[in-house]
């Protein structure tokens, strides 16, 4: 038997998989650089994921239960789409919050920086867009083709 998933549950189960795999790399020196300045949580953590994005062992956590969760809510099209929607508007939210703190601050504790900011938009309105555009559509066991639901 062939298992049928819909497009919004591919889809969420590809996001998820995305927040673990940065989760990881941001645990492994190289990947993220001044490896040796990270820490547990709050703004003075020196490392960066990829020498851009400001990550601390909090931070890491934090994708990492973000990829568990969008995983266990992607086996089902209700739980899919409400990751997508729900976690899109939760990093747009994240988003308005980076930019309204002074980032030097203890407001800062998870922490993010300027390169952050403008990820957790593009990340919260393409979670959000894929949660609504997909939502009607399934892959066909078959070809691979979708059709509207």
């Amino acid at each position: 038997m062939v298992a049928r998933y819909t497009a919004v549950q591919l889809a969420a189960f590809a996001v998820a998989a995305a927040f673990l795999v940065v989760g990881i790399l941001g645990f492994i020196p190289g990947i993220t650089t001044d490896y040796d300045t990270m820490t547990f949580a709050g703004h003075e953590s020196g490392a960066h994921l990829l020498g851009i994005f400001e990550v601390s062992v909090l931070h890491n956590i934090v994708h990492l239960a973000f990829g568990v969760v969008g995983l266990l809510m992607a086996r089902t099209f209700a739980g899919a789409r409400g990751f997508l929607i729900g976690g899109g508007v939760i990093y747009l939210v994240l988003w308005l919050y980076g930019l309204l703190i002074d980032h030097e601050s203890s407001a800062n504790f998870v922490p993010v920086n300027n390169a952050d900011n403008w990820l957790h938009l593009a990340l919260g309105a393409a979670m959000v867009v894929l949660g609504v555009a997909l939502a009607g559509k399934r892959l066909s066991a078959r070809g691979g083709h979708e059709a509207t639901r």
